[in-house]
């Protein structure tokens, strides 16, 4: 199997996995906060197991600046896992994750706010076009009956693409670091900013809930990441961008089967707006016609 294939498989894979956290949350019934705390425990445990493998605890392997940057992307990433856990039972999972899509113009407003990126117009219709598609969902919330309380769930969503972004920034700071450690780092810091929070006098009692809360940490978190960053080191940009529109149809689909969630057909084209707009961003599509060259 060649590496392109091979990255294809693993990105697939991380992108039905990430596609279905949603489910497993929701499913298993705890606050938020705990989720997101057994969610970093047993992601670091996994990772822990996975760096000590690949030998990456050296001191060469990162310096203490790329360390402080490590902690502060593990603080966004952590607040926007408590963001967007919190958006689903609001405004179902189908709805908070494509809201959540809107990370590629979070990134592109943040660049050209703190680092002078050029806005072209290519990107300001696209922008455009997933604000009518937020519009369009925010209007069905009067027939909405897909979450308890759909505006603050399309808030939270929001929120969570924002730290997402910020995240994002961040790790751009530490180019040549090995992803995995980074993960690594970021989830033990999660462990620190939410343990005075976790409910550790009412832990759950059945095994199911603790199979759903190892499977959040285990697979959503140390094997998905291992897929992701495996993927992203064997496949063009342009592909991974491609790839990653799984997880949101995956996400659809999976609050269809497991919770009936019928999206309203102005919801879904709301949904669908978002949808293209980010992967046009992502991919680099141009909305204006080519134009024939001229002899």
């Amino acid at each position: 199997m060649s590496d392109k294939m091979r990255g294809t498989v693993e990105m697939t894979a991380a992108m039905v996995i990430s596609g279905t956290i949603g489910l497993f949350v929701v499913l298993s019934g705890q606050p938020v906060m705990d989720v997101v705390f057994w969610r970093c425990a047993f992601g670091a445990v996994t990772l822990l197991i996975v760096c000590a493998a690949l030998g990456l605890f050296r001191p060469e392997v990162m310096s203490r600046s790329q360390i402080a940057y490590a902690a502060i992307g593990g603080v966004a990433i952590v607040s926007n896992w408590i963001l967007l856990f919190a958006a689903f039972p609001r405004a179902s999972i189908s709805i908070a994750t494509a809201v959540y899509n809107t990370q590629p113009f979070m990134l592109v407003a943040l660049g050209a706010m703190f680092f002078g990126e050029r806005l072209t117009l290519t990107k300001l219709a696209w922008l455009g076009i997933a604000f009518g598609g937020m519009l369009m969902i925010v209007q069905a919330k009067s027939g909405a009956t897909t979450g308890t309380d759909y505006l603050s769930g399309i808030l939270l969503a929001l929120g969570a693409a924002f730290f997402y972004a910020i995240a994002a920034i961040i790790t751009k700071k530490l180019k040549g670091v090995p992803p995995h450690l980074i993960a690594l780092i970021q989830v033990t810091v999660g462990i620190a900013m939410l343990a005075p929070f976790a409910n550790f006098g009412h832990l759950p009692t059945d095994a199911g809930t603790w199979a759903l809360l190892i499977a959040v940490g285990v697979i959503h978190t140390g094997v998905m990441y291992i897929l992701l960053y495996g993927a992203i080191q064997k496949l063009p940009t342009n592909l991974v961008g491609a790839l990653s529109f799984i997880y949101p149809v995956v996400a659809i689909l999976a609050d269809f089967l497991a919770f009936g969630h019928r999206l309203q057909p102005l919801q879904l084209l709301g949904a669908a707006a978002i949808l293209i707009a980010a992967a046009g961003m992502t991919l680099g599509w141009s909305l204006a016609r080519p134009r024939v060259a001229q002899a």
